[in-house]
């Protein structure tokens, strides 16, 4: 039997980039194609909605949510093509296994993520998936300050910019978080 060849694309960038929306749209699209999707987000983002990946501007699909990478695995279903991962950074590190899994086995794996951390730091998983995907799209939203082009993710506490040694997982959406360039991106050490 032919198995046919699989595939990892990585959406990234900051917060309010369209990372999700852009996951939507293809996910769309594969559904237009009449082709079985599938969606999983990590359970500890659940700023919209449960049971739904959810885009800043409102668009949304269904999704499962799950604790531990291992169970995407676990619940394809045999007639799936196309899986959907939101938030990829936010998953242990076995995310990159069970993806690269999925794509040896066939199926077209659509994966978003926070490239960098609030730090402006590599966040989690998403360097390697970078490096292992068929496809790479990094998304930039727009600088809060100057309307720019903004890759960098702020997170402001009291509207003053967060300290470096912060918790890095905080989940929030535009009530603790800016979009900026990297030249109004703050992170303060002292």
């Amino acid at each position: 039997m032919e198995i046919k060849a699989g595939s990892v694309e990585v959406v990234c960038g900051s917060m309010f980039s369209g990372k999700t929306e852009e996951m939507i749209r293809r996910l769309r699209r594969a559904v237009i194609a009449k082709q079985k999707v599938q969606v999983f987000k990590p359970v500890i983002d659940n700023r919209y909605n449960a049971t739904r990946v959810t885009s800043h501007a409102g668009l949304d699909f269904d999704a499962d949510p799950i604790k531990d990478s291992s169970e995407i695995a676990a619940n394809i279903e045999d007639d799936t093509t196309v899986v959907g991962i939101d938030e990829a950074q936010f998953f242990d590190e076995g995310i990159v296994r069970v993806i690269e899994s999925l794509a040896a086995k066939g199926l077209r794996v659509i994966v978003t993520g926070l490239d960098m951390d609030f730090r402006g730091e590599p966040f989690g998983c998403m360097p390697e998936l970078m490096a292992r995907a068929d496809k790479v799209d990094k998304l930039q939203a727009i600088c809060m300050k100057c309307g720019e082009p903004a890759n960098r993710t702020q997170r402001l506490v009291d509207g003053k910019p967060a300290h470096y040694n912060d918790p890095i997982v905080i989940v929030g959406a535009s009530e603790m978080y800016e979009a900026r360039c990297r030249a109004h991106h703050e992170v303060p050490r002292d």
